[in-house]
């Protein structure tokens, strides 16, 4: 299945872009390829290997995966283009809850002058645990040079960008 992200209303004028998701279940896992085309030297993003906070990942450019199950909290990851990940656990909207951290999430990176690509797998673990349906909420922060941002989604709630809100997991996955 492939979907596409769209900007925010507020989000700034960056330049260009297309942005899309790919997904797929393999025994159990999810795997998920970002790709975002467009005009990069307009983005700042992270060279391999840099060091950043690793709880503020989603402060600069970086693709990000929200995951529920029907009556129960909800999981966050983000991934830069550094390599680093994060992972967030939450019982309800924006409520932090302890929750040991998944293995680490297979993934790869590839840049190329107008394509920026992540192929990524989260293995079964990494999922909520639970019956029922996952919904998805996909999307991606671009910061531009000199600290603009775009926000993109795959669904928007109105009012601010906020990814954490229950109408932005706008995918229902069955299976």
């Amino acid at each position: 299945m492939r979907v596409a992200l769209r900007p925010h209303p507020e989000s700034a004028a960056l330049g260009e872009f297309v942005l899309e998701v790919e997904l797929e279940r393999q025994e159990g896992a999810l795997l998920l390829g970002y790709t975002l085309q467009g005009e990069l030297e307009r983005l700042r993003l992270p060279d391999v290997g840099a060091v950043l906070p690793l709880q503020r990942l989603w402060a600069h450019t970086c693709f990000e995966l929200f995951l529920a199950r029907e009556g129960g909290g909800y999981r966050e990851f983000n991934f830069s283009p550094s390599g680093q990940w994060a992972f967030y656990a939450f019982s309800a909207y924006r409520q932090p809850t302890p929750t040991p951290e998944p293995p680490a999430p297979c993934q790869r990176w590839h840049r190329a002058p107008s394509c920026l690509s992540l192929r990524v797998r989260l293995s079964p673990e990494s999922l909520p645990s639970g019956r029922g349906a996952l919904r998805l909420g996909l999307a991606a922060v671009l910061e531009g040079h000199g600290g603009a941002f775009s926000w993109w989604a795959l669904a928007h709630p109105p009012g601010r960008p906020d990814f954490h809100a229950p109408e932005g997991f706008a995918l229902r996955w069955e299976g």
